[in-house]
């Protein structure tokens, strides 16, 4: 898709003998904060390195409480204990993302930011969030590594709070060839800092005002993702129509269909189905030449890497039982009619 646009970009990029920090990042960052609508975009190496430079930006650190939903990817979680904080997991509401009614009960005195991730590609519930941080004086991160271009009330993610991070792995629906990420903000002085941070902590070369990271996004990656950045709309669109004809022709009563709320955009960057047979499932789809993945079969608090964190088994039921039927089934830019004739019938005749 696009190859002829991808090619060129690529040869212009190497031909230019810029590779670090030139005319395709900035350029990049321009394009992407107007597509979002924010008013600053600083490119960086991963969705990661957006996420633990974004709290590392904000102050926040040992000491400091940070809440999270519980059923996220564990980089959610890593970006905030990178830095020494805490996560504090609240359970995920219907349409897997943070329920929001259930934030305010788990503040103390110690939290300063919520995390929000709009997860799989929905638009969290923005609206009564914001509220919350404005009212207890927190910070708010929104990790959108799988919600480009997703709307809350007609606003992009990634707009809503202190800072948006956003992942550009090539699985994205915008994806680069390789790592990338980026965040966004519409404050001046985090947009400054970012900058800073991401080279070395300078500003200047060899004047090093901080101890920063090496966190840039690449020459490359950047032109490749204005290539893609600008087919983005279109490619959310095929992916839509492909989610509506599983919405309106899936149809068993063992699987339970993904919603979307009221208010809220969703991108698909993963079709995820319900299931208490999740596993015979699995084994019958891939009989069948059906790929199938679990997005994520181990909660962040039940992970090896979190034990230290103290949590059991039974801590949060509704993220463990999430972790227990999720499914995503195929879903991808250029999957034929026949190939989606071909899941829908796998999946009704299970």
């Amino acid at each position: 898709m696009y190859q002829k646009e991808f090619e060129e970009k690529a040869v212009e990029v190497l031909r230019s003998g810029w590779y670090v920090l030139g005319n395709e990042v900035k350029s990049f960052e321009d394009e992407f904060a107007a597509y979002v609508g924010a008013k600053h975009c600083v490119g960086l190496a991963s969705g990661l390195d957006a996420l633990w430079i974004a709290f590392r930006i904000l102050g926040i650190g040992k000491g400091d409480e940070v809440i999270v939903q519980g059923n996220t990817y564990i980089a959610s979680v890593m970006g905030i204990t990178m830095n020494g904080a805490t996560p504090v997991f609240v359970e995920p509401d219907e349409y897997y993302n943070i329920d929001a009614s259930k934030i305010e009960e788990k503040l103390t005195d110690r939290t300063k930011a919520v995390l929000v991730v709009h997860l799989y590609g929905q638009a969290s519930n923005m609206a009564p969030i914001v509220d919350l941080c404005k009212k207890h004086n927190l910070r708010l991160v929104e990790d959108c590594a799988q919600s480009h271009g997703a709307k809350f009330d007609g606003q992009q993610t990634g707009t809503f709070g202190d800072i948006g991070c956003f992942s550009f792995y090539p699985s994205k629906n915008l994806g680069a060839f390789g790592d990338a990420g980026a965040i966004v903000t519409n404050d001046d002085q985090i947009d400054i800092d970012t900058r800073v941070f991401r080279n070395y902590g300078s500003e200047k070369r060899y004047y090093n005002k901080v101890v920063g990271a090496n966190s840039r996004l690449d020459e490359l990656q950047a032109g490749l993702l204005r290539v893609r950045l600008r087919h983005l709309d279109e490619l959310l669109d095929e992916k839509k129509q492909i989610a509506d004809r599983y919405l309106s022709q899936l149809s068993n009563d063992k699987i339970q269909l993904p919603t979307i709320r009221d208010g809220a955009t969703h991108t698909w960057h993963q079709f995820v189905v319900k299931s208490d047979y999740r596993d015979e499932l699995v084994e019958y789809l891939d009989k069948k030449g059906i790929g199938t993945i679990i997005h994520y079969p181990i909660p962040p608090h039940l992970s090896e890497a979190y034990a230290y964190l103290g949590f059991r088994e039974g801590s949060f039921p509704i993220t463990e039982e999430y972790a227990k039927t999720v499914l995503s089934i195929p879903m991808y830019n250029g999957m034929t009619v026949e190939e989606q004739d071909y899941v829908i019938k796998a999946i009704n005749e299970f």
